[in-house]
């Protein structure tokens, strides 16, 4: 019993540092990337990928709502000429590329600026499957739009496959705010990226 006191102990001090401290937060900068660019070149194309999906209603969840504007924004700003949303179907809903694609259209990009892939559930196939997309249009030089706890391994992934890669600039600064709910949240997102960072360098996917 004096041993589970201690663990219970432990547990609520772990879980007030994680929910009521920026601990988290600073843990999430520290994955993130550190570098913003490669060489000094422009990316020929934003890529932009699956986030959260599609809700059984047809809506884009908050986080993939999050990185499609920012792909968005990001166009706008001139850094690509050409976006790429990806995002795969899920329990029978419209596929998140499908939906990313229709937002961007109502947002005022032209089709000749957008593409989709829809036939990807892991980063290691969207790496392979846009990479055979753009191809075909000669371009190996790409912006990722990712989440920070996930973009590191998403870059090594599409320059494993033969990309040049860019981080997405906003990614590298550090946000101290958030409530517990969010912290918790982000807590939760680190620990699934830290599982997939030893399954994909187990994979040799890294």
């Amino acid at each position: 019993m004096p041993a589970l006191r201690r663990l219970g102990g432990i547990t609520l001090v772990l879980l007030f540092l994680a929910g009521f401290t920026p601990l988290v937060n600073l843990w999430a900068y520290w994955l993130a990337p550190s570098r913003s660019g490669a060489g000094g070149d422009s990316p020929e194309a934003i890529v932009v990928l699956g986030a959260g999906g599609v809700t059984a209603a047809g809506v884009l969840t908050d986080a993939s709502l999050r990185g499609t504007f920012e792909g968005i924004t990001l166009y706008r700003r001139g850094v690509a000429p050409l976006v790429v949303f990806s995002g795969s179907r899920a329990d029978g809903a419209l596929d998140e590329a499908t939906a990313r694609v229709a937002l961007a259209r109502d947002c005022g990009l032209p089709d000749s600026a957008i593409l989709a892939s829809s036939t990807s559930r892991t980063t290691r196939e969207e790496a392979v499957h846009i990479r055979a997309l753009l191809a075909a249009r000669g371009i190996n030089r790409v912006m990722l739009v990712a989440d920070a706890a996930g973009l590191a391994r998403a870059m090594r992934s599409f320059e494993r496959v033969g990309f040049t890669v860019i981080a997405d600039p906003s990614v590298g600064s550090l946000d101290l705010g958030g409530g517990p709910e969010h912290r918790l949240n982000l807590l939760r997102q680190i620990a699934i990226e830290s599982i997939a960072r030893v399954y994909y360098r187990v994979a040799g996917f890294l």
